[in-house]
Order: structure tokens, then C-alpha cells, then sequence
């Protein structure tokens, strides 16, 4: 049977569209804090993040916004302050990243260390 006729017999679109919100090196990474500290930053999220850059956190950060999984709010203020947090959208994924948590909890060997 060929690739083309298994996708007929199979819905991949949800999972296709759920995976296209949070294809990308540093979303689900944005995504967790958020859901952990509710309201960030933008250096806040670059502090919690480490190594990623900040062409590649503006544009996941965008990504993110177009996808209405988080918020960004601006405040009119000089220097400008801007805030995210996780649209209701993006809450409503948050039971799925707990379950990805709790496997980690579970299956995480002693001597893994983030990289």
C-alpha cells in the first residue's frame, strides 16, 4: 500500500496542525516557561532560554503570536515594556506539555544534563 493511500485512511491533519504550532527549536521551550512563570519579558525569556538568539527567539516569539498560542502586550511607555503570556488557545495546550513533563519526571536518566 502506498504512502498516499494511507494518509485516506488515516486523519493526519490534526496531528499535521497541532505539530506545525510547535515545529521549531525554541517553541515548546517558550511555551513551558510561560506556562511556569504565566508573564514574561522579552529578556526574561532570553535570560530562561540560554542560547538561543535573538533572531531566532523574534521570529519563534512571532510565530507564536500569528499561531494565537501567547500574547504580547506592549505598554506605552518609554523605555518600552513588553509582556507575554499564553493566550487561552495556548492554555488549552497545556495539558498535553504537562503529560511531556511528567514522561520526562519519569524517564530521565540520573546523569542527563541539558545542553
Amino acid at each position: 500500500m502506498d504512502e498516499h493511500c494511507l494518509c485516506r485512511e488515516v486523519d493526519v491533519r490534526p496531528f499535521a496542525y497541532a505539530i506545525s504550532l510547535i515545529d521549531g527549536k525554541w517553541k515548546m521551550h517558550i511555551l513551558f516557561w510561560l506556562w511556569k512563570k504565566e508573564v514574561l519579558r522579552y529578556s526574561e525569556l532570553k535570560r530562561a532560554l540560554g542560547k538561543v538568539t535573538h533572531k531566532m527567539l523574534s521570529n519563534q516569539l512571532k510565530e507564536l503570536e500569528t499561531d494565537d498560542l501567547i500574547v504580547r502586550k506592549e505598554y506605552p511607555q518609554v523605555p518600552p515594556k513588553v509582556e507575554y503570556f499564553l493566550s487561552e488557545k495556548g492554555k488549552s495546550m497545556m495539558p498535553v506539555l504537562s503529560v511531556l513533563c511528567k514522561w520526562g519526571h519519569a524517564h530521565v536518566p540520573d546523569n542527563w544534563k541539558i545542553q
